[in-house]
Order: structure tokens, then sequence, then C-alpha cells
């Protein structure tokens, strides 16, 4: 008798423990048809913005005043075309130079995020390049010509103003940098970039010590270097499936 009950006990207890395994079963089936079914959207459009630390420049600064307008647009997951277009007035000085650059410059290449996004983040960490073009200016304010020996030849110096136009530079640049979206479609962004002076028209008798879009640059290098922060927004003109 006692057999007996331990036995119904026990195929009691069999039944329903495989009942359960059956109702656990059933319920990660479902949670896994939800989970298939959920389809991650990525967004791809026209994103335009500003360089931030221009703008800083040109209020902190007195002897600079500048912008950039920057735009990206999506072609494929991982690869972006980009441009930005800008100004720049910058006066600089030095023990026998005083001269003021002014001019407008264009740079376009294409962006490819190295990021693997979580679900529906959308950031960016980028590498990429530019070809760059600027057209540009110098008004010599004041100079003085160095001379090794002084006591028979004073140095000569003069504050008569000299225009230079036409002037031209091209250059190819390597970009790294970030965008982190802040709010839906707002992002904020740094990068440095690292330049290459490709050729460049001087004006007579100096160097030019400034080039808008490239930065200052060095008579014995054809390097120069580059930062920048940004504030853009995305224009979302279409969607594809993550």
């Amino acid at each position: 008798m006692k057999q007996k009950h331990t036995l119904t006990y026990f195929t009691n207890s069999l039944v329903l423990f495989l009942f359960c395994v059956t109702i656990q079963a059933q319920n990660d089936s479902i949670a896994t048809k939800a989970s298939d079914s959920i389809i991650i959207k990525e967004k791809y459009g026209l994103r335009i913005g500003g360089d931030l630390s221009k703008l800083v420049r040109s209020f902190a600064e007195d002897d600079y005043t500048g912008f950039q307008i920057e735009a990206d647009y999506r072609l494929k997951k991982r690869l972006y075309l980009a441009a930005e277009i800008g100004f720049d007035n910058k006066t600089s000085t030095t023990d026998y130079l005083d001269i003021t650059t002014q001019g407008s410059y264009l740079k376009a290449g294409i962006d490819y995020n190295l990021y693997d996004n979580w679900l529906d983040m959308d950031n960016m960490i980028y590498g990429g390049f530019r070809l760059g073009v600027s057209s540009f200016s110098h008004e010599l304010n004041s100079f003085t010509v160095y001379n090794t020996n002084q006591y028979w030849a004073p140095q000569y110096s003069s504050d008569t103003l000299q225009e230079f136009n036409d002037l031209s530079a091209v250059w190819i640049e390597g970009i790294l940098g970030m965008k982190a979206q802040i709010l839906n479609n707002l992002y904020l962004g740094l990068n440095v970039q690292l330049k290459i002076l490709v050729s460049e028209t001087e004006p007579d008798n100096f160097q030019s010590i400034y080039v808008p879009g490239y930065n200052k640059t060095n008579d014995s290098s054809k390097f120069g270097a580059g930062f920048g922060y940004s504030l853009s927004y995305r224009i979302p003109l279409y969607q594809k499936n993550k």
C-alpha cells in the first residue's frame, strides 16, 4: 500500500514537472519570436552643422574671425560623403612681419565609421580624408628686413600697406574624429586633422605664414595640423533595416 502511494506521488510529480517544462518552452519560443520580430531602423540622410571652435575663436581672439559649415551624407552603413566650406580672416604678427590673411576654402572627401553601434544607437568613431583648396589674399601691414650687420647697414622697416591678391593653395588631409548623438538627430563632434601642403602660390619676397582652411604654415615642412568641434543636425530622408 505504501509503495503504491509512493508510486502515485512520483507519477504526479513527474507529470507536473513535464507540464512546467512545456509551459516554459512555449514562453521562451514566444519571447524569441517577439524578439526576432523587432526590426531596428538606421537613418540615412543629410547632416549639416558648423565648427564651434571657429565661433569661439572669433569671440575670444582679437586677431581672428572665421566660420565653417560642415555636411555629410550617408551612402552606406559605414561610408559617408563629407565636405566643409569656410572663411578665415587672420592677422599674424612676428618679430619682422605683420600680415592679415583672408579668404575662403572648400574641403571634400569621405568618412568611414569604425564604431559598431548597439541596437538603435547612432554614434561615430571615424577616419577619413579630404582634398582642400583655398583662395585668399594677404595685406602686408608692416615688415622689417633683418640685417646681420646692423652697424653698417641698419634694419629697414616699412609701414606702407601692400596687397597681394589671387593667391591659392591645395592640400590633402587625414582626419580622425567622433560624433555622438546627444538628442534625436542632433550630434556633437570633435576631430583632429593632419595636413600635407601639395601646392601654393606665394607673394614676392616672403612666404605665406597662414592659409585659410590649412591654418599656420611651416617654411621647413609641408606638414600642418588642425582640430575642430562641431554641432550638427541630421535631416532623415529615409531608413534601412539594420
